[in-house]
């Protein structure tokens, strides 16, 4: 079901409100909108996920909020610089991410599951993931090997 928590970057600077679906596969609602990305978790082998250990959610607009810090935030984008990648510029924690894609009905928050302050270690070992071969532009398929995800 989906359910409101509380994020922060490292140092606490920046703090966030978002709504995500946590639950494990089989207690979770009906999506608001068709896709993968609303169903699950997400680990991905890219060069930005791997190098910065990056686990996301995907939140909509309507339900995710910087709550404070938001002047701390810095954003670093590469490739087709679709995709703003945030993060705090006192300890270089990476909160989440923006972007628009059509095939995720348009804007979303990528909220990294690792800065939610408020989600139990049993909770967390219960959410489910989808691993994505992003180094391979493969976003539809695991890489061969997930256990360093």
């Amino acid at each position: 079901m989906l359910k409101s928590y509380r994020g922060s970057c490292h140092c606490g600077a920046v703090h966030f409100e978002c709504q995500l679906d946590l639950a494990p596969e089989g207690q979770r609602s009906k999506p608001e909108l068709d896709g993968v990305w609303w169903t699950s978790s997400f680990r991905c082998n890219c060069s930005w996920c791997a190098k910065t250990r990056f686990w996301k959610g995907f939140a909509r607009p309507s339900g995710f909020r910087v709550t404070s810090g938001a002047d701390m935030l810095t954003e670093y984008r590469f490739g087709e610089a679709a995709i703003r990648h945030t993060f705090c510029s006192r300890c270089g924690v990476h909160p989440f991410a923006t972007a628009s894609f059509e095939p995720m009905g348009g804007d979303f928050h990528a909220v990294n599951i690792a800065c939610l302050d408020d989600v139990p270690p049993e909770e967390l070992a219960a959410i489910p993931i989808i691993f994505e071969d992003g180094r391979n532009d493969a976003w539809d398929r695991p890489p061969a090997v997930t256990s360093y995800l």
